[in-house]
């Protein structure tokens, strides 16, 4: 499975507060477990990939696993026919636990969560980039040294492309959004303006090395 993609696809999570604070819970006992294994990241990019690459491709199986009419039992039948093989035992039995607990329909927002507890235990700081074109590795490193300061941490770039933005980029960093277009065009306008006021402080101080009849 592919963890990029997989990243990509948690960017939005459900705005279900209620919803956010269950997946917060399962997050943070998800990675009490796959920590002692030594494979937390692994097992959050599989959390995030079984989104990304079977829920979200095949939407039948995600109504089903989310479903209160099948039973607990059922599902954790059809969560290892599915995924035996497929991930990592850790992971299964972890998906075995939402079954039973019927919170497998929360399985995108506990991905979300788990790589947000993630990246804050160890200073990363995730930054969803949108670019018009694919980014290319020279972007994404000026675009991460130029955050290192501010964010105080890693930056940890999540791509999309989206078109219509005709070559800007857009930053997402918590909920906070910044138009890289957007901050261009102010760029270009404050040095414009300060170019201005160099010219006006010039020409003021002209007049006054060369007074009139002199």
């Amino acid at each position: 499975m592919s963890q990029s993609a997989a990243q990509a696809d948690t960017a939005e999570t459900t705005a279900d507060p209620g919803t956010q604070r269950v997946a917060g819970v399962y997050a943070k006992a998800f990675l009490a477990a796959v920590e002692q294994s030594g494979a937390a990241e692994a097992a959050v990019g599989e959390l995030e990939a079984i989104n990304a690459e079977v829920l979200q491709k095949f939407p039948r199986l995600a109504v089903v696993l989310a479903s209160r009419i099948i039973s607990a039992d059922e599902k954790i039948k059809i969560v290892e026919r599915t995924f035996t093989g497929r991930v990592s035992p850790l992971v299964l039995n972890f998906l075995k636990v939402l079954a039973r607990h019927e919170r497998l329909e929360a399985l995108r927002d506990i991905a979300y969560a788990a790589r947000e507890q993630y990246n804050a235990l160890r200073g990363l700081v995730r930054v969803e980039v949108a670019t018009a074109t694919p980014l290319t590795e020279a972007l994404a490193e000026k675009i991460k040294q130029q955050l290192r300061g501010m964010l105080g941490g890693e930056p940890v770039l999540v791509p999309s492309i989206k078109p219509e933005l005709i070559g800007g980029v857009v930053l997402r960093v918590g909920d906070a959004v910044y138009d890289g277009s957007v901050a261009a065009r102010l760029s270009d306008v404050r040095g414009r303006i300060i170019n201005r006021s160099v010219h006006e402080i010039q020409s003021r101080r002209d007049r006054f090395s060369h007074p009139a009849g002199n």
